[in-house]
């Protein structure tokens, strides 16, 4: 219900491997900003972009975060480009997240707080995805998943620790947080207040230019908004796909290789007989004679089993071999010699004497070389085919590594060479937006837009069963459009561009004719634009809980954050025009001393309240520290990134 707080503590740290960063630190300060004062503390160059205390932040640090920042972007939005990455302010974000981890770093050296490496190691071994085949800790899925990551094992042991100081200094500030009983009171009533009103969209389609436009005046907006006119990276790639087939007779047995497999595996084809059976062990051979006696004249076993003070226990699937060497080769030959549902003859072993009721035998004869030749060639048929596949894969991966071309390999293992693109990160072909690359390239397109021209990979696709070889061909890198080419789109930019501005122009005469006393449909009225009449509004703050699990349109956000008799504008995004909001009037309901929400309340923000003394204690350890910037640096690291 009280979804709208920010949550602040509550990411783990082994969750977040398929992310490029590895997301390992639990929490996330404020973004504060700490000037220094004076001189740049220390910084004598180019080369650091900050100082924490003693702990110094690197241009080379400052770049690596900002590439690795947009690769988590781009998970979300593969056409993402760092210009517009930098200029929703990624660097800032990036740079204030190495403060952060600076400031933990640094207080906890200063105060002898430390996450020690056998700590560190084991949440490495907890990290899921660096777990092998059998579900334990693999050294070199480890490696592997580093390699891929383009980070190192020493990167990921400071940022682990660094997560670890995090808990240890952060997590006991908010822990065990609780609300008064009053403010809870106050937020549980908020979900009783009421607010009328209206709210009015004055399009940016109405408002904008209908006339033929100026072509200077278009030039020039091209030219004042290069930024947005910017086409994505895109690349050809070339690629071919190899299975089974590739390896022709090579899978199939022979005959000599199915006697073989028989021959080695004799016994799981030989006659075998597995038992169910309930047994009891006493200590005395007398006793376990009087309770056969008993059984055999009619007793249930398990009861005569209780009023001898004993529990009789169901085994099932034994055979005789592994009785014999569990429990004696005496109690192996009663049991085996003994019929369904017969109570077996006493027999001694190291745990006393053995007694038993047979409930199943599950008997299976001799199978022949014939009889399993079919079930032998399908079992040999796969393995080869999954070891054929690999030899052949690594062999084709030693030929590119030794400079053969993917023409000349293709050639070789007679595979056809296919060509598609120019294709974006999403996968969307550049030229028509509408079809995308073939379904097998899916899984190879992030390591595709990675990759160099004319340096081929090769690839295991749909679990093993095909291998894709590919490479990339002519690469476009992301550029500004040529205005030639974009002359429409320029226009269409300009007239929205344009439409805005008018209609917030049109937003500010309708605010002021409110505020003059006007209704808002003569303010509409009065407009020599034809606009769609007000909506109005009337709804509590609990039926916009209620829609918590929809996002709520933010001029109906921004209804329930004024006062009353207040009118406002939002731009209502994406060059559709401004929303007018209107409150009219606000009722508060009071409620009862014991409404579940009230307890609500106190239970969802207990944690909250902990997260803020958290972000205090992080922001506390900032100032403390000090914290200085050379934006001569910050600049310069700015410009690397956008390649000036």
């Amino acid at each position: 219900m009280f979804q709208f707080f920010r949550n602040f503590f509550k990411t783990k740290l082994g969750l977040a491997i398929a992310l490029a960063f590895l997301g390992l630190i639990a929490l996330a300060f404020a973004s504060a900003d700490v000037s220094s004062t004076g001189t740049f503390g220390g910084i004598a160059g180019g080369d650091r972009v900050a100082v924490v205390g003693d702990e110094k932040i690197s241009t080379s640090d400052l770049l690596r975060s900002a590439n690795n920042s947009l690769d988590r972007v781009r998970q979300e939005q593969p056409t993402a480009t760092m210009r517009e990455f930098l200029r929703d302010g990624g660097l800032n974000s990036a740079l204030e997240a190495l403060i952060n981890r600076a400031a933990i770093k640094a207080y906890a050296d200063e105060h002898g707080i430390r996450a020690g490496d056998n700590l560190v190691n084991s949440e490495i071994r907890m990290i899921p995805a660096f777990r092998g085949p059998d579900g334990n800790f693999s050294e070199d899925t480890y490696r592997q998943a580093l390699a891929q990551q383009r980070i190192t094992d020493a990167q990921v042991r400071e940022d682990l620790g660094i997560g670890l100081l995090s808990q240890q200094m952060l997590f006991p500030a908010g822990f065990g947080a609780t609300v008064p009983d009053k403010l809870a009171y106050r937020y549980a009533q908020l979900f009783k207040e009421r607010r009328e009103g209206s709210i009015a969209l004055l399009p940016a389609a109405t408002y904008a230019p209908s006339g033929e436009p100026d072509a200077e005046v278009l030039r020039a907006f091209y030219d004042n908004n290069r930024d947005d006119f910017v086409r994505p990276e895109r690349r050809t790639i070339r690629y071919a796909t190899f299975d089974s087939a590739a390896l022709g007779d090579r899978i199939e047995p022979t005959a000599a290789e199915i006697a073989a497999r028989y021959e080695r595996h004799a016994e799981q084809y030989a006659a075998s007989e597995t038992r169910d059976f309930t047994q009891l062990i006493v200590p005395t051979e007398a006793a376990a004679n009087s309770i056969r006696q008993r059984v055999e004249g009619g007793a249930p076993f398990e009861q005569v089993a209780r009023e001898a003070g004993l529990r009789a226990a169901p085994v099932v699937d034994v055979a005789r071999e592994g009785l014999a060497a569990q429990a004696s080769p005496a109690v192996a030959a009663a049991y085996f010699s003994a019929a369904r549902g017969e109570m077996t003859r006493p027999a001694r072993s190291p745990l006393g004497w053995h007694l038993a009721r047979i409930d199943s035998i599950d008997s299976r004869p001799a199978q022949s070389l014939a009889q399993v030749r079919g079930e032998i060639a399908d079992s040999l048929r796969e393995e080869k085919r999954v070891r054929g596949l690999a030899d052949l894969a690594t062999e084709i991966e030693d030929q590119l590594a030794d400079g053969a071309t993917l023409a000349e390999v293709a050639d070789e293992i007679d595979l056809e060479l296919a060509t598609v693109g120019p294709a974006l990160a999403n996968g969307h072909l550049f030229e028509n937006p509408q079809q995308t690359v073939p379904e097998v390239l899916q899984p190879a397109l992030a390591t595709a837009f990675q990759m160099d021209e004319e340096e081929p990979e090769i690839a295991p696709v749909n679990g093993g069963q095909t291998y894709l070889v590919y490479e990339v061909g002519d690469i476009t890198p992301a550029a500004v459009a040529p205005y030639a080419e974009i002359e429409e789109l320029v226009e269409a930019r300009w007239r929205a561009s344009e439409g805005m501005k008018a209609a917030q122009a049109a937003a500010d005469r309708v605010i002021a004719r409110l505020r003059n006393g006007d209704s808002i449909a003569d303010a509409l009225a009065a407009e020599d634009r034809r606009v769609p009449p007000a909506q109005s509004i009337d709804m509590t703050r609990e039926d916009l809980a209620r829609q918590r699990e929809r996002r709520i349109p933010p001029p109906i956000a921004l209804l329930f954050s004024m006062a009353e008799g207040t009118v406002k504008k939002l731009d209502a995004g994406g060059n559709a025009g401004f929303f007018v909001v209107k409150v009219d009037e606000i009722a508060m309901d009071d409620i009862a001393q014991d409404d579940p929400l009230i307890a609500q309340a106190q239970r969802q923000m207990g944690p909250l309240l902990g997260d803020e003394y958290a972000e205090q204690l992080g922001l506390a350890m900032r100032q403390e520290l000090g914290v200085s910037r050379n934006q001569t640096a910050i600049d310069a690291v700015r410009r690397q990134l956008t390649g000036n």
